[in-house]
């Protein structure tokens, strides 16, 4: 697992090595870090052209350090101080590397104009640009970008990860991003991201005596007369992560879908949804409709006490009514879109895309619920903080029927008795390796039914 610290978090650890250590320690430690990724990345330093923007603070002055150390291996540098009124572009268009110190972790909001100006033409040139510690113009933190802000190849940060390396928009800013130990003693963390091992270890393993009903069932409510392939869309995803028994709830046009689709499904065509037999989760609102109907159905589902992955049309009859999720007392997962979120909390979609992680920690704190937002950098928060930021991500998935599959994949991971915070980061993880791994080298486009029946390769992918 890989956590991530925002500001406040890496200044309290950096200052008993402030009070203890002789005075510079840290600045040395960062700035050697730094000046020798620079080396790596030029291939060689004698005779490189380098440019350091640099700003009043101390990644500026980690940059000045970094960029004499180069200077000592011989390479060529040129400093570009951001209080500079003017500046020669051609130095910057002709460097072989920029070093981006502009700004430190700590700053918040657009960047100030000579900044800005200086950003702009960075982006623009044909050079390595390397950020110290943040890209100018990421907010450390968030991820939020408050106008232009320096596209990095490399970002080297110190001391732990930054939600803003992690999260869009800030992590589109980021490239790769390098850690650098500067021996800070952190806490343990509330954002993380996971990575495959992680996700292995979350996993149910089938033991000998294991059957389907303790495997899990779980239950699916979905689709409608117009969308009969979200149901179908929504079982295969549950299917395929593993499920011991999906029972199948819906209107006959759907039923008879799932049931040509999945004949191992069990299929009930009723609007009795409760009556299909006992589960361990629910599915419940892909593809379901918001009429008078639907909304009895999403009322009955969340008065039950299972947990349950509320999707698609089931988040329009939360957000009627918050309080079928804030009265629950068993787990539940919202897995909104941008668009979905938005109107669920009453926000503006493009403040939800521009404050993800904000945002999904505050709508879970507020409903009492997990909250998976899905989208350029999908994040789940559960009401306590608790917070994961999926990196198997992929914009393959950004087509219409994607969210049905994995709404059938957390609804699996939920009736084998992940938690919500655990099924949704899982899930996440699984269906956009999944994608990924359909797509294939050279990628190309995918369809849902694609990822779903690639499923069971992600979970041997990362077992392996």
């Amino acid at each position: 697992m890989r956590p991530a610290y925002g500001v406040d978090e890496i200044r309290a650890a950096e200052q008993p090595l402030l009070d203890a250590l002789p005075a510079g320690t840290l600045m040395a430690r960062a700035s050697t870090a730094l000046a020798a990724r620079c080396a790596v990345l030029l291939g060689g330093t004698y005779g490189a052209r380098v440019a350091l923007l640099v700003g009043s603070g101390n990644n500026g002055a980690d940059a000045l350090l970094a960029g004499r150390a180069l200077a000592r291996r011989g390479a060529r540098v040129d400093v570009v101080r951001v209080s500079d009124e003017t500046y020669d572009e051609d130095l910057l268009g002709s460097a072989d590397l920029v070093v981006d110190g502009m700004v430190g972790i700590g700053a918040q909001g657009p960047l100030r104009p000579n900044a800005a100006r200086l950003a702009e033409i960075v982006n623009g040139c044909n050079g390595i640009v390397v950020a110290v510690d943040i890209p100018s113009g990421v907010d450390a933190s968030t991820g939020a970008v408050a106008g232009v802000a320096v596209r990095a190849d490399v970002t080297v940060t110190f001391g732990a990860m930054k939600p803003g390396l992690l999260v869009s928009p800030g992590s589109d800013h980021a490239g790769i991003v390098d850690v650098v130990d500067i021996g800070l003693s952190l806490p343990p963390a509330q954002i993380a991201a996971l990575d495959a091992d992680d996700v292995a270890a979350m996993l149910p393993w089938p033991e000998a005596d294991s059957d389907k009903y303790s495997r899990g069932v779980v239950g699916v409510v979905a689709g409608s007369d117009r969308y009969t392939g979200a149901s179908v869309l929504c079982v295969g995803g549950a299917l395929h992560a593993g499920a011991g028994m999906v029972r199948f709830a819906g209107v006959p046009a759907a039923a008879e879908e799932v049931r040509r689709h999945w004949p191992e499904a069990l299929v009930t065509a009723t609007d009795d949804v409760l009556g299909v037999g006992r589960v361990q989760s629910w599915v419940v609102g892909s593809g379901l409709g918001t009429g008078p109907e639907a909304t009895a159905i999403v009322t009955a589902v969340l008065g039950t006490d299972v947990p349950v992955v509320i999707d698609a049309d089931a988040l329009s009859v939360v957000a009627a009514r918050p309080s079928l999720v804030a009265d629950r007392r068993a787990p539940t997962l919202l897995t909104p879109h941008a668009g979905e979120f938005a109107r669920l909390v009453g926000r503006d979609r493009a403040d939800v895309e521009a404050h993800r992680l904000r945002s999904a920690q505050h709508a879970a704190r507020e409903l009492g619920a997990t909250v998976l937002l899905k989208g350029s950098t999908t994040v789940v928060a559960d009401p306590s903080g608790q917070t994961r930021v999926n990196t198997a991500q992929t914009p393959y998935l950004a087509t219409a029927g994607s969210g049905d599959v994995l709404a059938g994949v957390c609804g699996t991971l939920l009736a084998a008795g992940l938690s919500a915070l655990d099924a949704g980061a899982a899930g996440a993880y699984l269906h956009g390796l999944a994608a990924v791994l359909a797509a294939g080298v050279p990628p190309a486009q995918v369809t849902p039914r694609e990822v779903a029946a690639t499923l069971p390769e992600a979970v041997r992918t990362v077992r392996r």
